[in-house]
């Protein structure tokens, strides 16, 4: 038996194997089961018990023999229960919509008697406030980010957040620090936030740390050379409309991350030979690695340490992320 092919139907795959012993073995014992199939008795006792409630067998006759119900008649049994279990769940999702509803009226309360500006405290409460600030924004979130480098459980952390806001359709638009560019995680998860519809510049200038949600929230720290002593939220229109422009200054001011990928991916390619040209995009064409030897006239083992010097050139961990690089960077 390949798979548990039942369990679309709600049937475990035990169960699947006692109802096919008794499609080939009719009138077994009840108490012989757990013998033939090598089961624990209770757990057999188990499977049994279930089977009969869901029809596949019938209950045992006087002399304890078992007998299974037909197929066809067992499995529309069987599509009909399933079906009125999934009709019913689709139900309670459809009605779902007030958990929503009910979400945005305590955010809209909350955000009522907070009117004006509001301090948060620790990193804590910061975080969880830009988490629902992210999660109700429903068109536009711009930020300046005075980070050097994120940290991996800060990119683990932030990553499906982005990407969710992303993917709802939000605009988003970053304004990072140079020195951001020269931690290689850092900047790969900048690359990958561009790819999926981030709109990101960057500042040689010293900048403040700002958030923007909507146009209608501003998020500013407290000690900009301190951000863990705490935030001010502030939802004054006047007040939002200076950090907007002061937003809208920086970000005039920033270079676009896509155009200095390409301006530096131009001064690396002028840098490679031709022979890590033909490498690179014999390697980015999917081909083997036996193919690419003989084209390039060297060994097997010769030609894979040229393609590890170029994923090191690139700052690449895999072939796939090397050639995502390399269209990026105008090399291929």
């Amino acid at each position: 038996m390949a798979g548990n092919e039942m369990g679309v139907f709600g049937v475990s795959a035990l169960e699947e194997e006692f109802y096919r012993h008794f499609l080939r073995n009719p009138a077994t014992p009840a108490d012989d089961v757990h013998l033939l199939l090598g089961t624990d008795p209770a757990d057999t006792r188990e499977c049994l018990d279930r089977l009969t409630e869901l029809g596949l067998l019938h209950p045992p006759g006087p002399e304890g023999l078992v007998t299974p119900a037909d197929p066809d008649s067992a499995l529309a049994r069987l599509v009909d229960r399933r079906l009125n279990e999934l009709h019913e769940e689709l139900r309670r999702v459809t009605r779902s919509r007030h958990v929503v509803d009910g979400l945005r009226a305590e955010f809209a309360a909350r955000a009522e008697t907070a009117a004006g500006i509001e301090q948060l405290e620790g990193l804590a409460d910061i975080r969880n406030r830009i988490d629902d600030l992210a999660f109700f924004a429903r068109d536009e979130i711009l930020a300046v980010e005075t980070y050097p480098r994120l940290s991996p459980e800060n990119i683990a952390r932030s990553r499906p957040l982005d990407l969710r806001c992303l993917g709802r359709g939000l605009r988003i638009r970053n304004v990072v620090v140079r020195s951001a560019l020269e931690d290689g995680p850092t900047a790969d998860y900048l690359r990958e936030l561009t790819a999926h519809g981030a709109e990101i510049r960057v500042t040689s200038e010293a900048a403040e740390r700002m958030i923007v949600y909507d146009r209608s929230t501003a998020l500013v720290p407290l000690d900009p050379r301190n951000t863990a002593r705490g935030a001010l939220l502030a939802h004054r229109s006047g007040l939002v409309t200076n950090i907007i422009a002061l937003f809208e200054k920086i970000w005039d001011a920033a270079e676009d991350l896509a155009e200095i990928d390409r301006r530096d991916g131009c001064a690396a390619e002028s840098e490679l030979t031709e022979r890590e040209r033909r490498v690179l995009v014999f390697m980015c064409t999917g081909g083997k690695d036996e193919a690419g030897a003989r084209e390039l006239e060297v060994s097997v083992r010769t030609y894979r340490r040229y393609v590890a010097e170029l994923l090191q050139t690139l700052g690449a961990n895999s072939r796939a992320q090397a050639a995502l690089l390399a269209r990026e960077r105008g090399w291929i």
